[in-house]
């Protein structure tokens, strides 16, 4: 009887230090969200990467303070579940650092009431998305680093859908350069040059330029009922509704105003922030007797180093 008493005194100890040791990140929060959503294929981490927005917040009225490596795979982990509950496995690359001796860097973080810390990580680090499905995706946060994983904070869930892979044959755009066999391939231009080669290419009816850097998915969704239709539909019906929307611009059915052809333009204005930015343009459109004049503002939003249009809106500056 002595003896259970002291293993269950031993349990109740372990538990209120458990407690003890947690308590001081209960007024932490993790949050979680897609940082520039595209569309996302199986593959490698490199050429489609899942980037996840990663927010710690202090929600109490001290200090928080936490630790985050270097290496962030020390620092928090992914957890994915598809519709049938089954958990996606853990990348050799992961599981290599974590079970092999090795120094893992880190620094301190302090954070005020109401401040908070945030990071961008690929979940294709940490999972292998080997298939095409629908997958219910969480974050871990250890704030005393993956060695003390006692020491937890959950995030939200988020829903993502891994679509198929795309095959050559299906696809109805790959971009080569007018003259070559050269696949053409987009730059890291600034968000203005990025616009000036988009008119340029309208100009010369080169289609091919002219969606290189155009976010179809994107500006598909910029109608409500082109979204919601978009949303509910399944992987390849959704691809096919990308390829309808690009032939009907080229055959200048919808969205007339991005397709329509300036006889001149100038850019008056850029301004931009490390993802998000806006240009402004001045284009003129010629007409018999006169020359219509529009003021074009053009929506553009980085990722990997590559901006892209994803909206624009149009405003009448009268006749000239």
């Amino acid at each position: 009887m002595k003896k259970s008493f002291l293993i269950i005194a031993f349990f109740a100890l372990f538990a209120h230090s458990i407690f003890a040791q947690s308590a001081g990140y209960s007024n932490a929060s993790v949050s979680i969200k897609f940082f520039d959503r595209t569309m996302y294929y199986p593959g490698s981490a490199d050429d489609n990467p899942i980037f996840v927005h990663v927010t710690i917040k202090n929600k109490g009225p001290e200090t928080l303070r936490f630790k985050l490596a270097d290496d962030r795979m020390f620092s928090v982990d992914f957890t994915a579940f598809t519709v049938k509950n089954t958990r996606l496995e853990h990348t050799d690359a992961l599981t290599r650092k974590r079970t092999t001796n090795q120094t893992v860097y880190f620094r301190e973080i302090s954070l005020e009431t109401g401040e908070e810390y945030s990071f961008v990580e690929n979940a294709k680090n940490f999972l292998k998305f080997d298939e095409p499905s629908v997958y219910y995706i969480e974050l871990s946060f250890y704030p005393e680093l993956y060695k003390s994983k006692y020491k937890e904070l959950k995030s939200n869930r988020l829903t993502l859908e891994v679509r198929p892979t795309p095959s050559a044959a299906s696809s109805s755009f790959i971009p080569i350069s007018a003259g070559t066999a050269e696949i053409l391939q987009p730059e890291q231009i600034s968000p203005d040059k990025v616009v000036e080669q988009t008119i340029v290419a309208r100009q010369k009816s080169l289609w091919d330029q002219y969606f290189l850097y155009i976010d179809l998915e994107e500006m598909l969704k910029s109608d409500p009922l082109r979204r919601n239709k978009y949303s509910a539909s399944s992987a390849e019906d959704g691809e096919k509704m990308i390829n309808d929307f690009k032939a009907a611009l080229m055959s200048d059915t919808i969205e007339k105003d991005i397709v329509a052809i300036p006889e001149r333009f100038e850019i008056k204005r850029t301004d931009y922030s490390q993802t998000e930015g806006t240009v402004t343009v001045y284009e003129w459109f010629k007409y018999k007797n006169f020359y219509e004049k529009k003021e074009y503002i053009y929506h553009v939003r980085q990722r990997d180093g590559i901006w892209r249009i994803y909206g624009y809106s149009v405003n009448n500056l009268g006749t000239e």
